[in-house]
């Protein structure tokens, strides 16, 4: 589960007590955050399961329903703008979902890159967390995988990536 301290030895974050001034553990309490959730339409069956994760983690959180706002977007590449306008209407966390699965052209590397850089000027410009939950698969088969229900779930870490970061950002 993201929210914890994974990749940091046991006690990491423990041990820096008495030798900084403050420690920012990971909150992973959604209470009276308002979340949105940018979903791509374009290969929607799996754009489906990452959402049904992401709600599945919001829940978890304690994010109330009423603070959260679904809005779909065609594609991947048209979720930074949708994301942008989620960001200016005051949410304190955007997740951004939806899978680019490779085909026989070039058009996967356009979109992906696309959408990737797209997504991280949004979070830069907005100061607002925004999380990246769309997958970049060579195969329906790995997508599909990936969306799984249950905790490996990327919709599911992309939910708990992003309410993590909106209460390190008010507390630093």
């Amino acid at each position: 589960m993201q929210g914890g301290s994974e990749g940091l030895p046991g006690g990491a974050l423990d041990q820096l007590t008495g030798r900084v001034g403050r420690v920012l553990a990971p909150d992973v309490t959604g209470g009276g955050l308002r979340v949105a959730l940018c979903c791509a339409r374009f290969n929607g069956a799996v754009t489906w399961r990452l959402l049904l994760g992401a709600l599945d983690a919001l829940d978890e959180c304690g994010v109330d329903r009423n603070d959260v706002t679904v809005a779909w977007a065609p594609g991947a590449f048209e979720l930074p703008l949708l994301a942008q306008a989620a960001a200016a209407a005051g949410a304190d966390a955007v997740v951004c979902l939806g899978a680019v699965v490779r085909g026989e052209t070039g058009h996967y590397d356009f979109v992906a890159g696309q959408c990737a850089e797209g997504i991280l000027r949004v979070q830069l410009d907005a100061r607002v967390p925004v999380a990246f939950g769309v997958l970049t698969t060579d195969t329906l088969e790995q997508a599909l995988a990936r969306s799984e229900p249950g905790t490996e779930n990327k919709g599911r870490e992309a939910a708990l990536g992003a309410v993590e970061m909106a209460r390190l950002l008010a507390a630093i």
